[in-house]
């Protein structure tokens, strides 16, 4: 679990890494608007050295 300072509290469901994809922040960005009220967040790192991305999905 994660604990912010002042934000809700979040636990990861799951990760999963694949290749980059340009426009994925979209999608996340999309998710994360839509299901605001489902009290789940998407999360995307980037990762230089190999090339790929993880998406997380986060309970609030």
């Amino acid at each position: 679990m994660i604990k912010g300072s002042d934000g809700p509290k979040l636990e990861l469901i799951a990760a999963k890494s694949f290749k980059e994809y340009d426009q994925m922040y979209k999608v996340v960005d999309f998710l994360n608007k839509t299901l605001k009220e489902k009290n789940v967040m998407f999360g995307l790192t980037k990762n230089s050295n190999t090339k790929e991305v993880t998406i997380s999905i986060y309970e609030t």
